[in-house]
């Protein structure tokens, strides 16, 4: 049971997670795909409003061409969608995504699509923006160059700054890309740097604000963790709801019986986390319930039993009064020493009974010869009765395994009760068996009396129990002897049970017990 709920409760966990992750795998997706839509038209526009101010920048820019994918044509060469074209007839920047990476399109001054394609668009709109710089300040003089910079750097959004001094310059391999094509795009601290080299060898910095599109930003990755945690949260709240409602069911019915309603029982269903718990309380609910009834069926028996020797006590006692002689005198006091025997021997039975039924003595279970045992109670049951044949079988494999872990006293009280009650009721002979084996012993007490019916097989292990036929209690006894035995061997993890003799015709009554020690019993 605790296997089956753990692997339930994981499963279940298991489960939660993974659709906690497909749920923030697939925000990660959505979320993502708005904000790099929203990132790469943002990033592009100051470029591609340039280009679309420009009258013609497929002439004034031709290395773009011949760079990137870049052309300008009418919105119907470019295969677009009526969504896109609505947006480019309002004037905006759009970035559509591809195999080949992003198109930049935009409507220019003469109507048409400025289309210009990147397939790294953090790095090439950075190099293409440094190329519209080198235009402009190799176009301009020595003298305008701070004034087109400040121009180029508030339309392009770009930072422009000259190189002054050699502790500014970048690395060797920068360099020598500079001195080979012109300019050089690297990352410094985060963010995107373009070194240009103007016709006159004049160097220029150029940095693009931001760094590229980071799919795990902060904010992203916040929302993600809310969201699972949100999610393991809810999960969890549901878990301790259900527990709390569990222990609110235990909690009513301890109330309940508590009250006196000893049938109450906890109902928690089965793979709950409380089942156990549950199931344990039920038993210890039981067993009290079992006490109670067999503390009220003891006070009402004990009541019986002690009505008849008392009674005989008192009239032997006013007949004392009225002896003659002191042979008259001596029969009313063995009489009476006689009652108060029998009410001794009655008590002792009610404080075994009673020791074994509420809780059991403290066993200290050791290695003892049961075969030992058998002899023994079979010798001493056959000097109370010599008219009788009492007589021991004791097969060889037990003889080689005769040891087993019992508690000597109440085994030999077990046996011996069942050997007593066999001699009350036996015709002439009582067979007792013993057969051990690797893993379990088996006493069995036959005799050749009247036998039991079937139907009472179960009745006589009750307390105080009376059979009508031949059974009753002119035989001796109080009804007490089988109810020992069965708690005792129910302390010995064994039961006992009572069938037909096949050999002798009479009752037999069997006892079996695991050889090994036994586990602790649950109550």
């Amino acid at each position: 049971m605790p296997l089956k709920f753990f692997l339930n409760l994981y499963a279940r966990l298991a489960g939660l997670t993974a659709l906690v992750i497909l749920l923030c795998i697939a925000l990660f997706v959505g979320i993502n795909s708005v904000r790099s839509q929203f990132w790469h038209e943002r990033f592009s526009e100051p470029l591609m409003r340039w280009l679309a101010s420009s009258p013609a920048p497929e002439h004034q820019y031709p290395w773009l061409a011949s760079l990137h994918d870049f052309r300008v044509a009418d919105t119907g060469d470019l295969s677009l969608s009526p969504v896109i074209r609505e947006r480019l007839g309002y004037g905006q920047v759009i970035a559509v995504e591809d195999s080949l990476g992003y198109r930049f399109l935009v409507t220019g001054l003469q109507g048409d699509v400025i289309q210009f394609r990147a397939s790294h668009p953090y790095r090439d709109i950075a190099v293409a923006s440094a190329q519209v710089l080198r235009v402009h300040l190799d176009a301009a003089g020595p003298d305008d160059r701070d004034e087109v910079m400040e121009r180029l750097r508030e339309g392009l959004d770009i930072g422009v700054s000259r190189v002054q001094g050699s502790a500014v310059l970048p690395g060797d391999e920068v360099l020598e890309r500079v001195y080979s094509s012109g300019f050089a795009f690297y990352h410094e601290n985060g963010e995107g740097q373009v070194l240009v080299q103007l016709t006159d060898g004049e160097l220029i910095q150029m940095t693009l604000p931001g760094g590229a599109f980071n799919p795990w930003a902060w904010p992203v990755t916040l929302l993600l963790l809310a969201v699972s945690g949100s999610a393991l949260a809810l999960w969890l709240i549901f878990v301790l709801r259900a527990l709390d409602s569990n222990l609110r069911k235990v909690e009513s019915v301890a109330v309940r019986i508590a009250r006196g309603e000893m049938s109450a029982r906890v109902e928690a269903g089965e793979g709950t986390i409380v089942s156990r718990l549950a199931a344990a309380f039920n038993g210890m609910a039981e067993h009290i319930q079992r006490l109670v009834d067999v503390q009220r069926e003891m006070i009402h028996a004990v009541s019986h039993e002690l009505r008849t020797p008392v009674a005989r006590i008192r009239f032997g006692v006013q007949m004392i009064e009225d002896c003659q002689g002191q042979e008259a005198l001596q029969k009313q006091l063995d009489g009476i020493d006689g009652d108060i025997q029998e009410l001794d021997e009655l008590i002792d039975e009610i404080l075994t009974y009673a020791r074994l039924e509420q809780g059991g003595p403290v066993f200290k279970l050791e290695e003892a010869s049961v075969t030992d045992i058998v002899r023994q109670v079979v010798a001493e049951q056959q000097r109370v009765r010599p008219a009788l044949s009492i007589t021991g079988e004791v097969d060889e494999v037990t003889e080689s395994l005769a040891t087993a872990d019992v508690e000597p006293r109440y085994i030999h009280r077990a046996i011996q009760n069942l050997v007593g009650n066999a001699g009350r009721y036996a015709a002439g002979r009582v067979l007792v068996r013993c057969h051990i084996d690797e893993d379990h012993c088996r006493v069995d007490v036959e005799d050749d009396g009247p036998g039991i019916p079937e139907e009472e097989w179960e009745k006589v292990f009750t307390a105080f129990a009376r059979l009508d036929d031949s059974r009753t209690r002119t035989s001796g006894g109080y009804g007490l002897g089988l109810s020992i035995v069965r708690r005792i061997l129910y302390w010995h993890n064994g039961q006992a049970f009572v069938s037909r003799s096949d050999s002798l015709g009479g009752a037999r009554f069997s006892l079996v017990w695991p050889r090994n020690k036994p586990l602790e019993p649950d109550l």
